[in-house]
């Protein structure tokens, strides 16, 4: 069996199937992992979104984190509590409580 490269992976083409634009740098959850809109995306047509890298995203609770653990995505933020929230890799930083943002590292 052969494989024929396509390409890196940190982007994939994602299609808009929402009737309003999502704007560049909105995260969009896809149920199993999160990416980031790398660019603004009409509705029916396809953009860029990126599934790995690191980014600066708002924390759901003031809770802290630790480096490198797993963390997720609610409709509110970035938490460390996986109960029916959605993975997006692990904390690229130490968060401490009362932060309101948290550095995370998506794994695609």
């Amino acid at each position: 069996m052969k494989a024929e490269y396509w390409q890196r992976g940190e982007s994939l083409d994602y299609t808009n199937t929402g009737a309003t634009t999502i704007e560049a740098n909105s995260i969009i959850d896809l149920k199993t992992r999160i990416a980031v809109a790398g660019t603004a995306i009409e509705p029916k047509m396809t953009g860029s979104i990126h599934v790995t890298g690191i980014y600066r995203i708002k924390k759901a609770d003031s809770t802290a984190i630790d480096l490198a653990a797993p963390v997720y995505y609610s409709a509110t933020g970035i938490t460390a509590t996986a109960d029916k929230n959605t993975p997006v890799g692990y904390a690229a930083e130490a968060s401490a409580a009362g932060a309101e943002y948290i550095l995370v590292n998506l794994q695609g």
